[in-house]
């Protein structure tokens, strides 16, 4: 009998446990395991817990990792190398790394562009490979992050969903001076924002409806909060905006209102990025496109180069870490203490962070 630990399992919606599984084995050739510090519950994860399977493949084995049905579950962690396999030389053993979720083929046109986050089999830790709700994990050693000095475990766990919203800002072009609109104060909306002021918006607007998130984004340098609940966020924005509209626009929820929203949002000519995970169609009118030459882009995940941008951010007090995390759990309580507290209260949570 090999060595065991203790792992959160999704086996189908609304069934997700903490059980005893091998520990894995040595990491082959490209790949490293980590003993894993401090893992976020993820939007993602709430995701498959509630209506799952969303990404976890159920009907075939993943084309990339071949895994198919129950997985452990995790993807937002730091932790330490303990194991290097054939041929890794940018890892050594003790070192604290944030790896980076986005398993990819090398092979395909997006990956050959350097752009591996929309691989055309890209596979998730935690979604589409064993993740990191364990205490120990195997990824490939290209994935992974070395922490600098002065960033701790605990907020190196946050550097993937932050690499979100710093991929989102930089996929708007430059910001530099303008007025941009972040439409949700979740984890997302919140590191979009604080970057979006790193990078030197100089207004940010933030639609949220939820009091102890607007407390969070006043925290975190929102310039101006709207509650949709009431006003009129278009008008009011335009108001703002001497009648025009915003400059950029994030959408940071995956509401099927939200998503047009962004675009009634922005200026003519402006943009609105898309960083939401959707779980439904939207209705919209094209015109709103054609009749404003206003663009809508699409932004998955992020690459290493975002997690070197968080980090150096995180390192000079530009990003918060703190900010976001409002809980620190065992692995045994993450049902109750996890999952259900941030479904029962979200409002008051923004990033539970799980010690395994």
């Amino acid at each position: 009998m090999g060595e065991t630990m203790r792992a959160v399992v999704w086996h189908g919606k609304k069934d997700i446990r903490v059980e005893t599984v091998p520990v894995p084995p040595s990491p082959q050739p490209g790949w490293v395991k980590i003993k894993v510090a401090w893992c976020g519950i993820c939007g993602s994860d709430l995701h498959e817990y509630i209506a799952g399977p969303i990404f976890i493949p159920v009907n075939a084995p993943h084309p990339l990792t071949g895994k198919q049905g129950s997985l452990i579950l995790g993807h937002e962690f730091t932790g330490t190398v303990v194991e290097v396999g054939a041929g890794v030389n940018n890892l050594k053993i003790g070192d604290m790394v944030a790896p980076d979720a986005c398993q990819h083929c090398g092979e395909c046109q997006p990956c050959r562009d350097g752009k591996y986050n929309v691989c055309e089999k890209l596979a998730f830790t935690g979604l589409h490979n064993d993740g990191a709700f364990a205490s120990y994990v195997n990824v490939p050693a290209q994935l992974c992050y070395v922490l600098p000095k002065g960033v701790s475990p605990e907020a190196g766990a946050v550097i993937e969903p932050l690499a979100t919203g710093f991929k989102a800002v930089r996929m708007a072009g430059t910001i530099l001076g303008e007025t941009a609109v972040v439409i949700g104060a979740g984890t997302i909306g919140l590191g979009t924002l604080m970057t979006a002021k790193a990078a030197g918006a100089a207004r940010v607007i933030v639609l949220e409806q939820s009091a102890a998130r607007i407390t969070k984004a006043k925290e975190c340098g929102a310039d101006i909060i709207l509650n949709p609940k009431e006003c009129d966020v278009v008008a009011e924005v335009k108001a703002l905006t001497n009648g025009s509209g915003a400059d950029v626009a994030f959408e940071c929820v995956g509401h099927k209102n939200t998503g047009p929203l962004a675009v009634d949002l922005i200026r003519n000519t402006a943009r609105a990025v898309i960083v939401g995970i959707f779980e439904e169609p939207s209705a919209f009118n094209f015109f709103g496109l054609s009749g404003t030459d206003k663009r809508v882009i699409g932004t998955l995940a992020y690459t290493l180069e975002d997690f070197k941008g968080v980090s150096a951010l995180l390192a000079s007090g530009q990003l918060k870490a703190d900010s976001l995390i409002t809980g620190r759990i065992q692995l045994e309580d993450i049902i109750e203490k996890g999952f259900l507290e941030l479904i029962n209260n979200k409002d008051e949570n923004i990033k539970i962070i799980v010690h395994p």
